[in-house]
């Protein structure tokens, strides 16, 4: 499964080369709550056909019509795009289904050649963080290099907003638990490749959406150059395989760095990893271990789902917050079982 952002660059680069009116519509600023970020994108075409949203749905079915009453086609001076606030008054954020009174802003564009949105979605596809320009009076397009994760800027004749690869997922080992790890990641809209040189796991691995390799795990880090759009995860339990990747990975730009391991073991990694390889308590303190948020998992899903919610916290900036991790749970948990327990007659 694809992300959103790409699924809508896709679809209306295909809806504008099949001949179709294309608009572009861009959240560029939210007062209060909002259904969806600054920097989200959707796509509508002549036929009223959507692609990503902005909303819950109400704003995208006023959107849908404009384009049937004709009224996108026809703005004030010919001009290529529009601003659009919704939820400055009380009665059109209940109209619009804006949550506390929120209050969002967008940009709709008329795509066309100037649009440069192949570009864009090549770029994004070759993990490029891309800055994209948009003159208001023009509706021309510009793309230079930018981070991936800047808020967009809305001035009187610009919008800025930033686009980068889709997030990427690299797990060492094909388990039980990587399966259940790519089946969350893939409904995310995560690039997922595992890698696992061990015969006896290359069969079972060939899911749609899932690349496999046999590659060694450190020439794939190497290869692969891990930047800020991925995530690496080492499942293995085998330190020869797992340590491979993480020696590499925490070298490089990847937001997050985790692996599978009892606290003790992971300890033990530290140590190794420290001794025979040299890294520093910078290096170690980039590794997650025993990866993901401590939610009580027994089961290889339920290990999954903890790693991956670490995971997405880490992407979305959220992992210093108040998440538990499987560590501190676990060492939380072990004193209180070994904690004395009050009777009801001590009471």
């Amino acid at each position: 499964m694809t992300d959103i952002n790409t699924l809508v660059l896709e679809s209306a680069v295909a809806w504008h080369d099949a001949g179709l009116p294309v608009w572009l519509v861009t959240v560029a600023r939210t007062w209060g709550s909002s259904p969806r970020p600054p920097g989200s994108i959707m796509a509508i075409n002549g036929l009223g056909q959507v692609a990503g949203s902005v909303s819950g749905g109400c704003i995208e079915d006023d959107l849908l019509d404009r384009v049937r009453a004709g009224r996108l086609q026809a703005r004030p001076g010919g001009a290529p795009t529009e601003v659009l606030r919704y939820g400055v008054l009380a009665d059109d954020a209940h109209r619009f289904g804006l949550p506390c009174g929120g209050t969002i802003e967008l940009v709709l564009e008329s795509v066309g050649p100037h649009s440069q949105l192949p570009a864009l979605l090549d770029g994004c596809r070759r993990r490029r963080c891309l800055e994209r320009s948009l003159d208001l009076e023009t509706g021309q397009a510009t793309l230079t290099d930018g981070p991936p994760d800047r808020m967009p800027q809305l001035t009187r004749s610009t919008l800025t907003a930033c686009f980068g690869p889709t997030a990427r997922l690299i797990v060492i080992g094909a388990g039980d638990t990587t399966r259940f790890l790519c089946q969350i990641a893939l409904t995310m809209g995560f690039e997922i490749i595992v890698c696992d040189p061990r015969d006896a796991h290359d069969d079972a691995w060939r899911p749609d959406g899932v690349a496999f390799t046999r590659e060694m795990p450190d020439d794939l880090i190497l290869r692969l150059q891990p930047d800020r759009r991925t995530a690496v995860v080492a499942l293995t339990h085998d330190p020869k395989l797992d340590d491979l990747a993480l020696i590499d990975a925490v070298q490089s730009d990847a937001f997050y760095i985790g692996a599978i391991g009892s606290r003790r073991n992971s300890q033990q990694r530290r140590a190794r990893l420290r001794e025979h390889f040299g890294m520093t308590d910078g290096d170690l303190a980039r590794l997650r271990g025993p990866a993901g948020i401590f939610i009580g998992s027994k089961t290889p899903a339920e290990i999954a789902l903890s790693i991956m919610a670490e995971v997405v916290a880490a992407k979305n900036g959220a992992h210093h917050g108040g998440l538990e991790s499987v560590a501190d749970g676990k060492a939380r948990t072990s004193r209180s079982a070994e904690a004395p327990h009050s009777s009801v007659c001590g009471l």
